[in-house]
């Protein structure tokens, strides 16, 4: 197990390390510094510089006019917490151990722990290589009250989910305490503090917003940001007005709330103010031209789009479909990363970590205790051509799906529908063509894809799908009655029915 500060335990190996850093980037003084700009529920298309004309997010379109935006980026899961840790390891659900959004005692108290303890992290990978670490926002990866993987800086929430952004509960020096303070200016002002402080060394900064979320009281909170005069009249019809399709499990009246969409609305902006007062940190500081600032979300949500408001646990059966696994994704370093550059490749949130790695000359492959199923796409940063098949898998509990460019095979264990979708035909996945024997061998083709990744990189100890076990309490268990009963599947990896599955 590893412990916070570890810098100086850590020392004995900056030597020979940094200097491999620095002659990776031999224009630079210093190692790189590392922005990780995480934000909570949020779709791209909530973003001008991903087409949005409602809403106004002018640093983060600057930040993508001056960078590399992705326009095809994936979350491998529909929550927060499985999310945010396939980010920091690499790793999928099945690998790490967490498979839904943490809650209750995990997180505050004498049964709560770090759930990522096990494990080589963004943040304890590079504070191994001389690194300094904060987090400012959420965690929500357990044992909330003390810093966990190296940071040293730490201010976080003792919960994950968002009840609103004032007068809320925050954790400062192993204490909690009510901020009355705007939580997304809280955490932009203590993203500089910690910028300002650290500015003569290599630092990591996790800038872990809590917002937009956009779901439960948060979104009934009166908006008391600088944009509610700007959003009080708008109709912002960037959100659909559909109706809600039956699987829309709770939030399907929702759709076409005007107090919603506004307070979201002014969310998202209000993250825009703090990520323009980053950058104006680091052009202060003289520190911009050395630092790699990312923009990401955990996951996506639907904002009325294909009839649902939420995420993918906000359906019934859980679901894979685009609206909850499509996040931004946004590179931004002069000279490094291309500037203007719009990827059309598809990526994935697990590949985040080799690409950072690669990025700034850290190979930790050999030392690590599983198979990383992420590639390293940063020479797409510099608009290379490298070999790389579009596709990107996803696990959610019961539910795990392959989606390609065109595709998506989406399989339950115990509980049907299984699906799949021609995404050009259908982009909003309501036509389910699994059964039609016009498309059984393309079921089949990607039956077999989806289990040969499973099976290469699952761990058994997590793997819900072979009677391995969870961090978390289930969703299914919670609705469907599925006390983790996970038998062998109905298929084998090379997509033929398994006879010897027990039903």
């Amino acid at each position: 197990m590893r412990h916070v500060f570890q810098y100086v335990a850590a020392s004995v190996f900056v030597p020979v390390i940094v200097t491999s850093l620095l002659e990776h980037s031999p224009a630079a003084e210093r190692p790189p510094n590392l922005v990780l700009i995480m934000t909570d529920n949020h779709g791209p298309w909530t973003l001008g510089c991903y087409g949005n004309r409602d809403i106004k997010t002018p640093h983060i379109d600057r930040l993508a006019e001056r960078g590399t935006l992705f326009l095809h980026a994936f979350a491998n899961n529909a929550v927060c917490s499985p999310t945010r840790a396939s980010v920091l390891t690499g790793l999928m659900p099945c690998q790490h151990g967490v498979h839904r959004y943490l809650s209750g005692p995990t997180q505050i108290g004498p049964q709560a722990y770090n759930t990522l303890e096990e494990f080589d992290t963004l943040p304890s990978i590079l504070v191994d290589n001389g690194y300094v670490a904060g987090l400012c926002g959420k965690w929500h990866l357990g044992g909330e009250i003390e810093p966990h993987e190296g940071f040293s800086y730490w201010i976080t929430k003792p919960a994950g989910h968002s009840v609103g952004f004032y007068d809320q509960q925050v954790i400062e020096d192993g204490e909690i305490r009510t901020e009355p303070k705007y939580l997304t200016d809280l955490w932009t002002e203590h993203g500089i503090r910690f910028i300002e402080q650290n500015r003569d060394r290599p630092f990591f900064l996790y800038l872990a917003y809590n917002g937009p979320y956009g779901l439960g009281r948060a979104m009934r909170e009166p908006i008391r940001n600088r944009h509610a005069e700007g959003y009080a009249d708008q109709s912002l019809d960037s959100f659909p007005r559909t109706e809600p399709q039956p699987w829309n499990f709770n939030y399907g009246s929702w759709i076409g709330d005007k107090q919603v969409i506004r307070k979201y609305a002014a969310e998202v902006s209000g993250i825009d103010d703090g990520v323009g007062r980053i950058m104006q940190t680091l052009d202060e500081q003289k520190l911009t031209e050395n630092t790699l600032v990312i923009f990401m979300a955990d996951q996506g949500l639907a904002g009325g789009h294909a009839g649902y408001w939420g995420m993918g646990d906000h359906t019934r059966p859980l679901t894979a479909f685009d609206w909850t696994m499509t996040i931004p994704l946004i590179f931004h370093w002069p000279g490094k990363v291309d500037s203007g550059r719009r990827e059309e490749r598809m990526v994935s949130n697990y590949d985040l970590l080799p690409t950072i790695l690669s990025e700034f000359g850290v190979n930790t492959q050999a030392r690590a205790k599983l198979k990383r199923p992420g590639r390293d796409f940063s020479p797409m940063l510099r608009g290379e051509a490298i070999p790389w098949e579009n596709e990107h898998f996803y696990e959610f509990e019961n539910v795990r799906a392959i989606r390609t460019d065109r595709w998506k095979y989406i399989e339950r264990i115990h509980q049907q529908p299984n699906e799949l979708y021609d995404l050009a035909e259908d982009p909003q996945e309501h036509k389910n063509l699994y059964g039609d024997p016009n498309y059984a061998d393309r079921v089949v083709e990607l039956r077999k894809r989806l289990y040969r990744f499973f099976e290469e990189h699952a761990d058994p100890k997590w793997d819900l799908w072979r009677g391995g076990g969870t961090k978390t309490d289930l969703i299914t268990e919670k609705f469907f009655g599925i006390k983790n009963p996970y038998a062998p599947s109905r298929y084998l990896p090379d997509g033929s029915p398994n006879e010897n599955r027990t039903p």
